[in-house]
């Protein structure tokens, strides 16, 4: 037998073995070739089959952003003392889900009902009715006939989707009282709080109570949450005000929720209907700095509407806080001064039309306001008792004849329009014009006085404004003239004016602010008047930005309330860091040279040193050096009471700066229709100036002394001044302007 070599048995042992090695990685590659086809055809099958349903399925899932309120800013006076704060309270809300039915809400609300006590006067008559078809379908509805239901759904006119709203309304219409009284008040607490359940978004808690909600109260609906779907128990804030001064405005509370008129506003900024809102002044003017940045929580529903999750994204934050140019302490006295002189002259004879008075003093240089003042007299119509109101606001909203104050623009247009000069001299004498009664001033009613301008304003002449007057309009006086004057003349007196802020707005930072009234002239005699502030009316703003015009040598600076912005305060101690501090707004400047200006400040500090001085017996004494003007306007009356229109009265005013050689504040009094006797004098409109002008300047020392400043970035806050507290839910007494 023949052996196979040894070589050759060896080569057929490596043939095998690469043969069976390429069979392995064939099946191996052709395994793989399988597993991908499979992975192609399921990922295929996943996206062309089954991708709609998946998309949809995404879709049912989704995330909804929910805001949760923060606490408001707080706001201070200039000196870190508090006016508006937040104190916490209780809450109870109530979170609607998707899937949530009318009949399940209907069934918490019962639940509530058990647990806590809800005010029903905000339940309506639509409510109540409602309510009852709720309670009673099938009653309701067999109030509407077949017929009447099969011709609503023929009636080309009613829209398929408003048909059972037409339904509802003849439902509604068939209700009697007798069965609306069927509801109990256990009944009315149930709907009280399921109008609240209603009202809201879908995934945005909504406040069913959070005015006076008791410990007991929150502690019993805590208690049973895992049985109340949607309800929580949570912390909400209350406004109080430790001040009566109006222009800081009000807030809306959660019960009574965005005004309706605002509503589409607020909404599209996301905020929810029974947020708090500023609804007026200093509150309404800076809400979006005082409402702060609510937290966000996304709620992630399933395809049932259901919360599977929640998440915080954004913590939020308190609005902030912001500081006035307030200053409380002279505020309060300021108040009380004025409330004083105001009942002094009430209960002199003559006085059946006077009911209020005002006050504003500002920094000349930056225009902060320092105290804001408006005090008026009401009566009680069921006790006929009279009481006084805060009117503070009506510095700005409401306009009246400033008689002889605004003499020093009187003169300051003289120069600008080259008919006088400073030093032009003139006669005093009643100016008689053809077929009119004489008018003179009131110290000479016959004679002849040759004086200049310092004097005119010192001894407060009319004859000598009423020339100028007539020089702008093109003439000189001469006895029992027929006045002949410019076409554009008022015009003319009137763009003057408005240089100092008389008979335009301010620009006061606070909504609501008037111009005053511009009469319609009848006769070419009105530029007389006008000169002499018996025409056109201004508000006691205007008249405050007018002599803080002259005392800040000529420069008109926008009035203001706010001061700085802060952030919160971290510890209760200390005011937050200062995020902006508001500088002057300089508007215009007048068109007069600073010789003619020094000159007319001259004849206003005479008003009070100078042997003629109108104010003479009230500031010649003063501890420190002042200036003004006092006026006296000669009015008719058009007040709130009807039946006295037409009447003839007197407004009183003063405007002044101190001091008089580097101004620190401006002022200006108001006190319209003071008498019907023209006989009587009156000091109390120059009387309200020095006393609170005195007690400014007693609180510069005192705060100097005490360390008390308003211009540190790291400022304390201070206690209040006071105790009082003003719940955001106390009644707004009425003004009838």
């Amino acid at each position: 037998m023949r052996k196979i070599p040894k070589s050759n048995r060896a080569s057929s042992v490596k043939a095998k073995y690469r043969a069976n090695l390429s069979f392995r990685m064939n099946v191996l590659f052709f395994s793989i070739f399988i597993l991908f086809s499979l992975l192609i055809f399921r990922l295929g099958y996943l996206q062309i089959v089954k991708g709609e349903d998946f998309v949809l399925a995404v879709q049912k899932t989704e995330e909804v952003s929910v805001n949760t309120s923060v606490a408001r800013g707080r706001i201070y006076d200039r000196y870190g003392r508090i006016l508006v704060d937040n104190e916490p309270q209780n809450a109870i809300t109530y979170t609607k889900l998707p899937s949530t039915t009318s009949s399940e809400m209907l069934q918490i609300a019962e639940q509530l009902a058990m647990l806590i006590e809800q005010p029903t006067n905000r339940v309506t008559y639509r409510d109540k009715q409602d309510f009852w078809i709720l309670r009673n379908k099938d009653r309701a509805y067999e109030k509407v006939t077949d017929e009447e239901e099969a011709a609503i759904k023929a009636d080309e006119n009613i829209a398929e989707n408003q048909v059972q709203a037409e339904i509802d309304r003849l439902v509604r219409e068939r209700i009697t009282e007798e069965e609306l009284n069927e509801l109990t008040e256990y009944d009315l607490e149930v709907l009280a709080i399921y109008r609240e359940m209603i009202s809201g978004y879908n995934l945005s808690p909504q406040i069913i109570k959070s005015e006076n909600v008791t410990d007991e109260e929150f502690a019993r609906v805590s208690e049973r949450l895992p049985d109340l779907p949607g309800v929580n128990t949570t912390t909400d804030w209350k406004r109080v005000k430790l001040s009566s001064l109006s222009i800081l405005g009000r807030t809306t509370v959660p019960s009574k929720g965005i005004p309706l008129a605002k509503l589409n506003y607020f909404l599209a900024r996301d905020y929810s209907r029974n947020d708090r809102v500023g609804e007026s002044y200093f509150e309404a003017q800076y809400e979006e700095l005082l409402q702060g940045k609510k937290s966000v929580i996304k709620n992630v529903t399933n395809n049932k509407g259901e919360v599977i999750d929640t998440l915080t994204t954004y913590e939020g934050e308190p609005g902030n806080d912001l500081v006035t140019t307030i200053d409380i302490e002279l505020q309060a006295e300021a108040e009380r001064i004025v409330e004083e002189k105001l009942l002094e002259l009430k209960a002199i004879g003559g006085s059946q039309l006077l009911d209020r008075a005002f006050f504003v003093m500002m920094n000349p240089n930056t225009g902060e306001l320092l105290a804001v003042v408006g005090k008026k007299i009401e009566t009680d119509p069921e006790t006929g008792e009279d009481y006084i109101v805060d009117y503070s606001y009506g510095t700005f909203t409401t306009a009246y004849e400033a008689g002889s104050t605004v003499k020093a623009a009187t003169l300051l247009m003289g120069y600008k329009e080259g008919v006088i000069e400073p030093g032009t001299r003139l006669v005093d004498q009643p100016i008689k014009l053809l077929n009119t009664e004489p008018k003179s001033s009131i110290f000479n009613r016959s004679g002849a006085i040759p004086m200049d301008d310092i004097r005119a304003l010192e001894q407060s002449s009319n004859s000598y404004m009423f020339q100028v007057a007539m020089f702008l309009g093109g003439t000189r006086y001469s006895y029992n003239m027929p006045l002949i004057i410019r076409e554009n003349t008022l015009q003319t007196m009137r763009n003057g004016y408005a240089e100092f802020g008389l008979g335009v707005n301010t620009g006061l930072d606070l909504p609501g602010e008037t111009s005053g009234f511009k009469g319609v002239p009848d006769n070419p005699g009105v530029i007389l008047n006008q000169a002499i502030g018996q025409y056109d009316t201004y508000t006691t703003m205007q008249l405050a930005q007018y002599i803080s015009t002259i005392a800040n040598d000529g420069y008109r600076v926008q009035p203001r309330m706010l001061k700085e912005i802060r952030d919160p305060s971290e510890d209760g101690q200390q005011l937050g860091s200062l995020v902006e501090e508001i500088t002057p707004n300089i508007l215009n400047r007048i068109s007069n040279s600073q010789e003619e200006i020094d000159h007319v400040k001259k004849g206003l500090r005479q008003v009070y040193i100078g042997s003629y001085g109108s104010a003479r017996s009230v500031f010649s004494n003063t501890p420190y050096t002042a200036a003004g003007k006092t006026g006296t306007a000669e009015v008719v009356y058009y007040g709130p009471l009807r039946d006295e229109w037409r009447t003839e009265t007197v407004n009183l005013t003063h405007v002044g700066f101190a001091p008089y050689e580097n101004p620190e504040v401006a002022y200006a009094v108001m006190i319209p229709w003071v008498t019907t006797n023209f006989e009587l004098y009156f000091p109390q409109n120059n009387e309200i100036a020095r006393e609170i002008l005195d007690y400014y300047f007693e609180l510069k020392y005192k705060y100097a002394e005490k360390g008390i400043s308003d211009s540190s970035v790291e400022q304390k806050i201070l206690p209040p001044t006071t105790d009082e507290k003003i719940d955001e839910e106390t009644e707004e007494q009425v003004v009838n302007e």
